[in-house]
Formats: structure tokens, sequence, C-alpha cells
């Protein structure tokens, strides 16, 4: 009886672990200098999302941004210097947003004011 429904138990999981993966909204974005893989939540509430992406790559080119070179990568998590970059809001009638955004290496970002980490690199 045991191994019955221990065999039960094991087909159940095998067969709901394809549909448990594909729930998943989690979007890879990077390699942090650790070495570590970024994962950004692409539905974060906070961020830019995939509806608002259009109206705001619309914006940014519109405004004209200038872009502030860095020496290394683009990636989530990398905290911008205090000096020389210039932070814009992000205007409510294309998101509402806590973040700030600004241009690093002709990519568009969210950063956190307060400490100027990345936390999304705008495709």
């Amino acid at each position: 009886m045991r191994n019955n429904i221990m065999a039960v138990a094991i087909l159940a999981g095998a067969l709901g672990a394809p549909l448990a993966a594909q729930a998943q909204s989690e979007m890879t974005v990077g390699a942090a200098r650790s070495g570590q893989t970024v994962i950004v939540d692409d539905n974060d509430p906070d961020g830019i999302t995939v509806q608002e992406r259009p109206a705001f790559r619309e914006y940014i080119v519109r405004e004209r941004v200038p872009t502030y070179n860095v020496p290394e990568r683009v990636v989530v998590g990398t905290t911008l210097p205090d000096a020389g970059v210039t932070y814009y809001d992000v205007p409510q009638s294309v998101a509402t947003t806590p973040y700030r955004y600004t241009v690093v290496n002709g990519e568009t970002v969210l950063v956190e004011p307060r400490s100027r980490r990345i936390v999304q690199v705008i495709d």
C-alpha cells in the first residue's frame, strides 16, 4: 500500500514540475560582478512594465536624454556614481514608479534614487 502511495506521489510531482516551471515570470537580464546571475521580476509593479515600455522608449527618444558612459557593462545591481550622472523623473503619463531614470552607455536604466543602484535595464 505504501509503495502505491509513494508511486502516485512521485508521478504527480513529475507531471507537475513542467507546469510549475512555466508559471514563473522572472527573466534573466545579466550577470553581476561576482559572477552570479541577476534575476529581475519582469512584472515588478514598481518598474516599467512590458506594456509601458513602448511609450517610455518614445518619451526617451523625444527628450533626447544624453548618455553617461561607464567602462563596465550596464547590469542590474550596479551602483552609479553620485557625480556626473543626471537622474530624471519618469513622467506619470508614461508610468508610475518610485524610481528615476538615466541613460548609461546608450541603455536606459531605472535607478533607485537614494542608493543610485540600477534596478531595471529597459530593453
